[in-house]
């Protein structure tokens, strides 16, 4: 409070508190008196009574010294009582989405006649010739603020690609400079102890691979539990109704993807989609509703002249933490196909991407993490075969920033990124079989996917019915 609104200084003598007009000091309101005054929201909300002081000095237009005593709601006899400032300044209030919400759903008729515009900063600006140079400017004066080597061309480059990275779009840049600047210096510590006369490219990927290597400790425990069977998964061969999902796990400073076994049977019956998750109340609402839109996709596709009569169970093995997120829905919908089909799916190829009910497959988040999650999983299980990968949106191709291990692998033939734009393109890919397009007569070519599918469904509903009229005939 002092250092916003001033504060009158006391000093003890003879049992008492004294003061004088020397001891008036201005606080930051009195300062930026005929300017602005920029405050960060959480610091004013976290001292008492300054958020309120504050809206009372802008709608009065005038500052108050306050005193530390009266504050405390002591007793106390009258002191000075300096006459208020008029004030004329702008306000700026800086803070996060979250802050902003939690004054407008609280404060909201003081906090919209007080603060009358809002603006928005992103944390990503266009990757092109002068944002570069703004970056390499940042470098440069951050070394000579830090006393840092200076960055080779290289090096300088590097820093640019984890900028892109930390976005994982391929034509922005991120703005969190406290990240860049960390990323310089420890690159700096990497460069002397090399006894370099510069900072190259390599010290700056030690650093990023130091950084994470301080981090990754569940990543390595996730991979051995893979490696001595614990966590079930295949990544070579082919299965029917099953398949591997990609999932990101976010440790706020730190995420990484793995694949997860994704199953599904299909019985006869009148159930519809059992969501497995959702039953044991481990399943998130957004997860819900991806698994509810696979019956819209293929009530549309196989159901408009007939009703389906169909059971399905979907369940992501080995987990405890539950499941939130769509990205697993195109996912879920070929373990179905292949279950309805009886044909297998490749086990070396894992996939990520939502979909809508036309069939349309719709793009995600953590694309990066989730190709190397699975680049890593292969590897670490042999050699690379050159036939695994993952599937992924054709819309995440402009996301993915891999790894230079990972770009190099896929470059020589050892690992693949298939984008997919629907689930028929996925499926051929899957399956290795064509999905098949619906002809004038509604009838999908013979021993295609869909053809597969189509029939299977067929014989449910024939099954279904002729057990029913059987139960009636025999006055059940």
């Amino acid at each position: 409070m002092g250092n916003l609104f001033g504060r009158i200084e006391l000093r003890a003598m003879m049992g008492t508190y004294i003061s004088d007009h020397g001891m008036l000091k201005p606080g930051a309101v009195h300062l930026a008196n005929g300017g602005y005054l920029v405050l960060n929201a959480r610091d004013v909300l976290m001292a008492r009574g300054a958020w309120e002081g504050l809206k009372r000095s802008i709608r009065n237009q005038e500052a108050r010294l306050e005193d530390p005593i009266e504050q405390t709601g002591l007793l106390i006899p009258q002191g000075l009582r300096p006459e208020p400032v008029p004030l004329d300044m702008k306000v700026i209030v800086t803070g996060d989405e979250s802050t902003y919400r939690l004054i407008t759903s609280n404060d909201n008729e003081d906090f919209w006649d007080l603060f009358k515009v809002k603006a928005e900063f992103d944390y990503r600006v266009n990757l092109n010739e002068e944002n570069m140079m703004a970056y390499c400017a940042f470098i440069c004066r951050t070394c000579e603020e830090e006393s840092l080597l200076a960055f080779e061309t290289g090096g300088a480059a590097k820093v640019l690609e984890f900028g892109a990275r930390q976005v994982s779009d391929q034509t922005k840049l991120s703005t969190r400079f406290g990240q860049i600047k960390d990323l310089l210096i420890e690159a700096d510590y990497w460069a002397r102890k090399d006894s370099a006369e510069t900072v190259q490219d390599q010290h700056v990927q030690q650093a990023i691979n130091q950084k994470i290597y301080r981090l990754n400790l569940m990543e390595e425990r996730l991979k051995e539990m893979i490696s001595d069977g614990s966590l079930l998964l295949d990544v070579t061969g082919e299965e029917v109704g099953q398949i591997n999902g990609l999932a990101v796990y976010d440790l706020g400073d730190f995420s990484f993807g793995r694949p997860t076994r994704i199953t599904a049977q299909t019985f006869a019956g009148r159930e519809g989609f059992i969501n497995i998750e959702r039953e044991a109340l481990m399943s998130g609402r957004t997860h819900d509703k991806g698994v509810l839109i696979l019956s819209g996709y293929l009530g549309a596709k196989f159901g408009k002249d007939r009703p389906l009569t169909l059971s399905a169970s979907i369940c992501f093995e080995q987990s405890y933490d539950g499941v939130d997120g769509d990205s697993a829905s195109s996912t879920e919908i070929y373990a179905i196909s292949s279950s309805l089909s009886g044909l297998p799916l490749r086990q070396d190829i894992a996939v990520t991407g939502s979909v809508n009910q036309k069939g349309e497959i719709q793009p995600i988040g953590g694309v990066n993490q989730k190709v190397e999650g699975m680049f890593d999983v292969c590897r670490a299980a042999g050699e690379l075969t050159g036939t695994q990968g993952v599937v992924i949106p054709h819309q995440n191709v402009k996301n993915l920033m891999l790894r230079e291990d990972v770009v190099e692998a896929i470059r020589d033939g050892k690992c693949n990124v298939y984008a997919v734009k629907t689930i028929d393109e996925g499926l051929e890919i899957l399956t290795g079989t064509p999905a098949g397009e619906v002809d004038s007569n509604g009838e999908y070519p013979e021993g295609t996917v869909n053809h597969l599918i189509a029939k299977r469904l067929g014989e449910l509903n024939d099954s279904m019915r002729g057990y029913f009229q059987g139960l009636f005939a025999n006055g059940g």
